[in-house]
Order: C-alpha cells, then sequence, then structure tokens
C-alpha cells in the first residue's frame, strides 16, 4: 500500500472513486462533475487529498481533509470529509491507513484536532473509527441547514 498526495494527473481515476463515493450516499452518478470538483479542490490547494494507490498504479481510496479553525480551541482543525475504498478493495487495510496518513499529515502541519461525521447507519465505518482511537462527540449536538432561495424566502415571512 502507497498512500501520497493526490495529483492533478489522478483526476480521471480519482473521479471514478468520488462518484462512487457519492453513489454511496444516495447522490445520482456524475462522474464529469465529480472531476472538475476534485480539479478544483487541487488547483486551489483549499483540500487536503490523500489517495492509496496500489501496486499496478490504480487508485484504491482516498481521504480528504478541509482545514478548518476552532474558535473554542484558539487553534487550527481539520475536517476529514471524505474516506473511500474501492468496493473491490475493501477488507485490506486501505481505510486504516488513509486513516493513519490523515492523522499523521494532520500531526506534521500542527493540527491537533481533527473531526468527521458519517451516516448513523454506516456501522463498518464507525467501527473503523473507534478502533483508531476516535470517540463518539458526546459534548455538541450537530446541525444542518440547506440554504437555497425557497428556505431564504420562507424564513424570510
Amino acid at each position: 500500500m502507497s498512500v501520497r498526495h493526490a495529483k492533478l494527473r489522478d483526476i480521471e481515476a480519482l473521479g471514478e472513486l468520488l462518484d462512487g463515493y457519492r453513489v454511496f450516499y444516495d447522490q445520482p452518478s456524475d462522474p464529469a462533475g465529480a472531476r472538475n470538483f476534485l480539479a478544483h479542490r487541487l488547483g486551489l490547494g483549499d483540500a487536503h487529498l490523500l489517495v492509496d494507490e496500489g501496486e499496478d498504479g490504480e487508485l484504491l481510496g482516498f481521504v480528504q481533509l478541509y482545514p478548518l479553525f476552532s474558535t473554542v480551541r484558539l487553534a487550527p482543525l481539520w475536517l476529514l470529509n471524505d474516506l473511500f475504498v474501492a468496493p473491490n478493495a475493501r477488507q485490506r487495510g486501505i481505510g486504516r491507513a488513509l486513516m493513519n496518513a490523515a492523522r499523521d499529515l494532520a500531526l506534521a502541519n500542527g493540527v491537533r484536532h481533527l473531526k468527521l461525521a458519517t451516516q448513523i447507519e454506516n456501522r463498518v465505518a464507525q467501527g473503523l473509527y473507534e478502533s483508531l482511537g476516535w470517540r463518539r462527540d458526546t459534548v455538541f449536538q450537530h446541525y444542518a441547514l440547506t440554504v437555497d432561495d425557497r428556505v431564504l424566502e420562507e424564513s424570510c415571512r
């Protein structure tokens, strides 16, 4: 296994992985959109994107982290937003390797706090996270808001 930083030359294969990740989360397949999204992330450098490359050069999985800041901690933190391993490459330690590489990258950059969210039903991922020392947040409730024109109009009434 070889975990490394993604490069622009990885966009085609990485786009297929990202599309699979999105389909896993019940989104419609959009390989072109996935490639475009990744090209923007790599071009802007606004995310840390690591890939696991198999011995034959095939990309087997990825992890993507977004830099944030914690006002309470007065320190940077990273959101581990995406972790995906190709279905044909699962149960080989790739997810674990990517998670460990994400942790090591954070430490190397002076980031001492990572956070993530996963679907409540995703017990496989939760088992991996907990085996690596991640703990479920019992202090804060997390909320989400989808903002579009309709929501804004309704909230202004």
